[in-house]
């Protein structure tokens, strides 16, 4: 399958960059270019890529808005944040704007092609130190917790044990070598718990928990 690329950055020299590259690979197709987010959202809407590359710091429209008007679509692309900091005020906002993930400029090439992959596939590029960064910035940037909802008794309380596992920031390999079960046990249990609560990855997972106080930074969190 050929994923369809959108490459979305101010900088004229950088989309020559990633295009030139990422045209190289057999598996991708660049469809289209955009210098800010509004020239994104109108070729996202007429080329309809499979994932967006998408740049935070933009003329005219942001990266955070561009995403959360892509992702509140009826197909929405996969949004892969470009940045040049990882503590890049705007990757949060656009991680809580529905962004699969991020990916520094200067990371390796192999790195980008590994991200397209890992985002087109559904799942959230999101390592563990970044998902406890953004549970840290959420703690600073939002009200007093509210209670939780009946959000968990859907859940069974495996599932209700991997949900906490998953929004503290642990990867499906750190949460079953706690559980002592395989990976493909942790995977099948947490593509339950997203299928259950309407989530579409780790990035979700993260801001609904924190945001029903199901977890806080600095509390230990009861699964019951």
């Amino acid at each position: 399958m050929t994923i369809r690329v959108l490459i979305v950055d101010d900088q004229e020299l950088i989309r020559i960059g990633f295009r030139l590259f990422l045209q190289t690979r057999p598996d991708l197709e660049v469809v289209g270019e955009a210098a800010d987010g509004h020239e994104a959202l109108v070729q996202a809407a007429e080329l309809r890529p499979d994932v967006v590359l998408m740049d935070v710091r933009m003329p005219r429209m942001d990266g955070v808005e561009a995403t959360a008007r892509l992702t509140g679509t009826d197909r929405p692309p996969r949004v892969l944040i470009l940045t040049t900091y990882d503590l890049d005020e705007y990757v949060f906002g656009a991680l809580r704007a529905g962004a699969s993930g991020f990916l520094l400029k200067d990371a390796p090439r192999e790195r980008l092609l590994e991200a397209i992959h890992v985002v087109h596939q559904g799942e959230a590029l999101l390592s563990p130190s970044i998902t406890r960064r953004l549970i840290e910035d959420y703690a600073g940037r939002t009200d007093p917790v509210r209670p939780a909802p009946d959000l968990l008794t859907a859940l069974t309380p495996r599932e209700r044990e991997m949900l906490l596992l998953v929004a503290q920031g642990l990867s499906n390999q750190e949460i079953a070598a706690r559980l002592v079960v395989t990976e493909a046990t942790v995977k099948s249990h947490v593509g339950s718990v997203f299928a259950k609560l309407h989530l579409r990855d780790r990035v979700q997972a993260v801001v609904l928990a924190y945001e029903h106080g199901i977890v806080v930074p600095g509390r230990r969190p009861d699964p019951h």
